[in-house]
């Protein structure tokens, strides 16, 4: 007799049980137990009746203080919303539907990002969960500020779709979960980012991502190389996650050292120049703002400090001229390039074969 692994139980057991059958054991109270957790004893009761949704930090939270992983409290939450909404007998709406049309989904599976499903419904529960929310109404919710900031950078050349920017940015999160980041010190992120202008000559991304990942972790500053899926048209994007720990995402999107180590550097001056609150997404036409305009002339000093500038005006055009001058500096042959080309001292046609080119297939997954 086959066997069958479809069981859906009538009845359904709030991540709160779990909770409560350990306070139990521990002879924890509710109002010790929202001490620990950092909430309110209002809130916890909330969590234990299964009415507020265990988020991922509140799921980290729990993983210090009950001891289960925070992936377990998330895959409980997950199996308790969707079993309310079984026993309940919601049907993916029109909303569920335009909501999935609006997202890369094919890109999303594509690249690993959420299982394929032979379901709608599965689809709906399964881009809930990437995101972590309960439902569509709470995605636009937090997402609001990322779908007006695409919507406010989209032009010609920058045509992003809300819907893959937010799954670009949010599996950045994801993926920055696994760096183990220090607590943010922008002085020690100067530093560094002077160190760093010297791994720009390296050619082998398998060596450099690594390394530029762990420096900037020692600084509290998660650095992640997440592809743009079809539809965003990002090159970078950097927030604050907590007071503590920051976020740069790259794309790496048109695979050449001059452009990714600009954006890298571009970033990095958003996060040092403009605070906490803000979230900053940049493209290929970045706008012309005054914090966008500070992070490119950040990036270029950083690059070239001030004491080469003048000797990068009078630069001949020759490979060769420009290779020694790349050395002198430290930096690539390619970034010299690209601030000739910015600075209109030669076309954009002129020299790209010093650009350094890379391949997702060779480097990346």
């Amino acid at each position: 007799m086959a066997e069958n692994n479809d069981f859906k139980p009538d009845w359904i057991s709030a991540p709160g049980d779990t909770m409560a059958d350990i306070l139990e054991e521990r002879n924890l109270s509710l109002v010790e137990f929202a001490e620990r957790m950092g909430h309110t004893p209002k809130h916890v009761n909330e969590l234990l009746r299964g009415r507020a949704m265990i988020t991922i930090e509140t799921a980290r939270k729990l993983e210090v203080v009950l001891g289960a992983s925070a992936a377990f409290w998330m895959i409980r939450e997950s199996q308790y919303r969707e079993d309310v909404a079984r026993i309940q007998g919601e049907e993916p709406s029109s909303v569920d539907a335009g909501w999935l049309s609006e997202l890369p989904l094919k890109d999303m599976i594509r690249f690993g990002w959420v299982k394929p499903v032979p379901r709608f419904a599965d689809e709906v529960a399964a881009c809930l969960r990437f995101f972590d929310v309960p439902d569509v109404g709470a995605w636009r919710e937090t997402y609001r500020g990322v779908l007006e900031m695409a919507a406010f950078r989209t032009s010609s050349s920058f045509d992003s779709q809300p819907g893959a920017v937010a799954a670009w940015l949010r599996q950045g999160e994801i993926e920055s979960m696994s760096i183990d980041c220090k607590r943010w010190d922008p002085k020690q992120f100067q530093k560094v980012l002077s160190n760093i202008r010297s791994l720009t000559r390296k050619k082998d991304p398998s060596f450099f991502i690594p390394e530029l990942v762990k420096r900037c972790a020692e600084c509290g500053v998660a650095v992640v190389i997440v592809r743009a899926p079809t539809g965003c048209r990002a090159s970078g994007a950097t927030r604050f996650l907590s007071p503590s720990r920051a976020l740069l995402v790259l794309s790496f999107r048109y695979l050449s050292d001059d452009h990714f180590w600009f954006t890298f550097f571009h970033e990095a001056g958003h996060l040092l120049l403009h605070g906490k609150k803000a979230l900053f997404l940049e493209g290929a036409n970045m706008a012309s703002t005054k914090e966008e305009k500070e992070a490119n002339e950040f990036a270029a000093r950083v690059l070239i400090p001030l004491e080469f500038q003048a000797a990068l005006l009078n630069v001949r055009v020759d490979s060769l001229e420009v290779i020694k001058f790349a050395r002198r500096v430290g930096i690539s042959p390619g970034i010299v390039v690209g601030q000739l080309q910015h600075v209109g001292l030669i076309k954009p046609n002129q020299l790209n074969t010093l650009k350094r080119r890379f391949s997702w297939g060779n480097y990346f997954s």
